[in-house]
């Protein structure tokens, strides 16, 4: 679960619990803010809270603020300057200032309740969707992915004039298919890197528990696996088994869905095998050139380690640069 998918729920369930709530958000930063714009806070009227706008800095400030909200029922756009030393406390080397959005949920100026619930439904189905606000009216609105391609695209909330808007993506998830080496190295970082893993391999050796002791292997056939996790427009799929019979079942399932890469493992040989084999399956040529294959970015990478890093390279590349291979 994502901070803002864990903030959403925190809020929903200090309202069923009968508080009041408000949320704090992050809509702009100068420097070197401790946390990124979209950040929030969930904030109770007693003073509890859940969440961070900064790091620690002044999350006090902030849930003194939220509180008056909520007894005047009226939103505030705060602006901190970070010091330096509150900044080297929390990692970074120097100062910034950030602004925060508060709204007091369901009171005043504040969004309705049905609107966070909406949201959390849409996240609940993997469904992107915008949260706007505007600044000067408190007018809000929903905006889907096509009406602002590039804040979906790069998971970019901010403000455009007046208007700031909060991008809420499904969280990103990757699917490997082989246990290998490769994978060793692949499951951390992709972890790092904010995706959730799902790794799968049939094979018994490979799936064994002490070669992946923080990683559930799925025994299942990638096939099986795979049209169970349901690939979507968040779901990058690689197979590193070097295995027809593993790799190219994986390979059809993602093919026929929305995963926004899929990539495969192995030279230009045998990456010519494996169009044959999806060509004899029915793909045409635009189909099998979603697939990167080899799998990565030309980095002259030669340890698993390496081959890891230039997978993880090339899939934010496509997800931040749809167009690159264009």
């Amino acid at each position: 679960m994502s901070d803002q998918d864990e903030i959403l729920h925190v809020a929903l369930d200090y309202l069923e619990q009968g508080h009041e709530v408000a949320l704090a958000t992050v809509i702009e930063t100068w420097g070197s803010s401790p946390r990124p714009v979209g950040a929030q806070l969930a904030i109770r009227a007693d003073g509890v809270f859940m969440g961070s706008v900064s790091g620690g800095c002044v999350e006090g400030a902030v849930v003194g603020e939220a509180q008056e909200a909520l007894a005047d029922g009226q939103c505030r756009v705060l602006e901190y300057g970070v010091s330096d030393e509150q900044v080297f406390a929390v990692g970074l080397a120097c100062g910034g200032t950030i602004k925060v959005l508060v709204e007091p949920i369901g009171k005043g100026q504040g969004p309705g309740i049905a609107v966070l619930e909406y949201l959390a439904a849409r996240r609940a189905e993997r469904d992107p969707v915008g949260y706007q606000v505007n600044l000067k009216t408190w007018e809000r609105a929903l905006v889907e992915p096509a009406d602002m391609p590039e804040r979906f695209t790069k998971d970019r909330s901010g403000l455009d004039g007046d208007v700031f808007t909060l991008i809420s993506n499904p969280p990103l998830r990757m699917a490997i298919v082989g246990a290998v080496h490769i994978a060793q190295a692949l499951v951390p970082m992709a972890k790092q890197a904010g995706y959730a893993v799902t790794l799968i391999d049939p094979r018994e050796g490979f799936a064994h528990a002490a070669r992946f002791p923080d990683q559930t292997v799925v025994s299942d056939w990638p096939d099986e696996a795979l049209r169970a996790l349901v690939p979507d427009a968040r779901t990058a799929v690689v197979t590193l088994s070097h295995d027809p019979k593993i790799d190219t079942p994986a390979l059809e399932v993602a093919l026929n869905s929305a995963a926004f890469y899929i990539g495969s493992l192995g030279s230009k040989r045998t990456h010519g095998k494996r169009v044959s084999a999806l060509t004899d399956l029915g793909f045409d040529a635009p189909a099998i050139a979603r697939i990167h294959g080899p799998v990565g970015l030309n980095i002259g990478a030669a340890t698993p380690a390496e081959i890891a890093v230039s997978i993880l390279a090339e899939i934010t590349q496509t997800l931040r640069q749809p167009d690159t291979r264009k």
